[in-house]
């Protein structure tokens, strides 16, 4: 379940847009998967070290709250929950859009498409308010139902790829620089989630050996099946169909098997966007229960039922999404994506970097003995966690300075939160 979780909360709605986001970048794009997977993998193999370090609730604001102190650790907790508000918001909207397949009404108008993905929120939010098997095994059939379809055509739609669709060719005003930096900070929305199995660590059976396990087989999975569907369905669509394409995955499944094969790959998408959507929302109760233990956030986030789900922090945080979704809801469904992966991929990175940092300080903080070699040892022990830090701020400069002017803006709103709580001193519950 916990190795579902990571893959499901990975695999969601951005591999089955970001082929149509990245065409324009052409081979740059691909690249940009590839060096994007081996920064998400070095990040995972971080916070597995972290895991088996501390296997606490609420993994990275744990981490980075343990190594660096409370501040630090609130403001962490804070842009990734801001980031799991924006990204179930963005995944819940890609699922309406996928709907729109079966159900053309869905793309008119604005009341219909909001009923709807608010009605989803609160039906998953329900599922996993009443406990967090619950939605664990909602998360192991979606994940096995989702990939499938995305193997079929990472293996299969290899065969039927035009090599020429993979030039290095940047975009008009672009440099191959910049190309690679701009696919980057879109492709880093689709690895969000790789740190899910260390945030829910209480229920999780062994933690110190299951959650590293799970975080980085789930990253490596996710990973292949990134870059081989990503090259099938770049090599099998035409550029200047892609580039427009709402639906680059059924295009490629309808030009391999015809009408019926379009339509089982929009199934595949909407079950994938169902998964990550639980998986989710499963997550953004842990963050803020654990961080109102320790009494930075208000102190009804802590309750929990019997079994230890955080159902109070559950409800209040699929409140802020319905909130975010009805104050964003003034365009299409794919501006409403666009705007919530923007914002969820920047706040999302800025815990990023404080983890790696911990990690580099934890190692840098243990006596280097007399042996010899270990210096040498010590050294390569940060490089990993090094690796992903500057990753991590490659695509912050990605990202561009809209959406960072827009994030700093929101990580710097909790700072009054913290004043206020914290004014009476730590408060560990």
């Amino acid at each position: 379940m916990a190795t579902a979780l990571v893959i499901g909360n990975m695999i969601g709605a951005g591999i089955f847009l970001l082929p149509a986001a990245l065409a324009p970048y052409r081979g740059y794009g691909i690249l940009s998967w590839l060096i994007t997977g081996g920064g998400s993998l070095a990040l995972a193999v971080t916070f597995a070290r972290l895991a088996r370090r501390m296997p606490r609730v609420g993994g990275p604001y744990a981490y980075v709250r343990e190594g660096f102190g409370e501040f630090a650790g609130f403001f962490m907790a804070w842009g990734y929950w801001i980031s799991c508000v924006a990204t179930i918001a963005a995944i819940a909207s890609a699922l309406v859009s996928y709907l729109t397949i079966f159900w053309p009404a869905l793309g008119e108008g604005q009341a219909l498409p909001a009923v709807v993905t608010l009605g989803t929120i609160w039906m998953l939010t329900a599922l996993n308010a009443s406990g967090v098997r619950h939605g664990g095994i909602v998360q192991v059939v979606t994940v096995v139902l989702k990939v499938l379809p995305l193997i079929l055509i990472g293996t299969v739609g290899l065969v039927y790829i035009r090599p020429d669709a993979f030039v290095f060719e940047a975009p008009a005003g672009d440099t191959p620089l910049t190309s690679v930096s701009a696919a980057i900070a879109l492709t880093l929305f689709a690895f969000l989630g790789f740190e899910s199995a260390s945030i829910p660590a209480d229920n999780v059976i062994a933690p110190e050996r299951t959650i590293p396990r799970a975080t980085v087989l789930g990253t490596v999975v996710t990973a292949v099946v990134y870059v081989a569907t990503t090259v099938a369905v770049m090599g099998i669509v035409p550029m200047e169909t892609l580039v427009s394409s709402s639906a680059p995955f059924a295009d490629a499944a309808r030009s391999i098997w015809g009408h019926w094969g379009g339509l089982l790959m929009g199934v595949g998408a909407i079950v994938s966007c169902v998964g990550a959507l639980n998986g989710w929302i499963l997550v953004q109760g842990q963050v803020p229960m654990a961080m109102a233990r320790d009494g930075l956030f208000p102190a009804f986030f802590a309750r929990t039922r019997p079994d230890g789900t955080p159902a109070v922090a559950i409800l209040v945080s699929s409140v802020f999404v319905s909130l975010l979704l009805l104050f964003s809801f003034t365009g299409t469904l794919v501006e409403l994506f666009t705007k919530t992966v923007l914002l969820s991929t920047l706040t999302a990175v800025v815990p990023l970097l404080f983890a790696a940092l911990t990690e580099v300080r934890f190692v840098l903080a243990r006596p280097i003995d007399a042996q010899p070699g270990a210096t040498t040892r010590a050294l390569g022990g940060v490089a990993i966690p090094l690796a992903g830090f500057a990753f991590a701020m490659w695509a912050v400069i990605g990202a561009g300075q809209e959406t960072v002017y827009l994030g700093f803006i929101l990580l710097l709103a909790g700072l009054p939160i913290y004043v206020w709580l914290a004014r009476a001193g730590p408060r560990v519950t």
